[in-house]
């Protein structure tokens, strides 16, 4: 596993680069010369945190006040023709 550092400035300058490095190991943000931040592959979050990946649904149900919120979509009607390549 790599470690990688990028200034504050660095990383607003190239995310591209941070996301690629975070691929081979943490990336660690620095601000004024301390580390701040980290960044790491989803992957290595879940494992670090213990937990696997959120469901959609899961993510869903966890908004604040999302009780109250009805979705019922329409059902789409689609036809389908026959083109003229005539």
């Amino acid at each position: 596993m790599t470690l990688h550092t990028y200034s504050s400035r660095e990383f607003t300058r190239n995310v591209g680069a941070a996301k690629r490095a975070a691929a081979q190991g943490p990336v660690f943000i620095t601000d004024r010369g301390k580390p701040a931040f980290a960044l790491l592959k989803i992957e290595d979050y879940y494992e670090l945190t213990g937990k696997q990946e959120i469901s959609l649904l899961d993510l869903m149900d966890a908004i604040p006040g999302g009780d109250d919120i009805e979705f019922e979509p329409q059902t789409a009607r689609i036809e389908l023709t026959v083109a003229d390549l005539g």
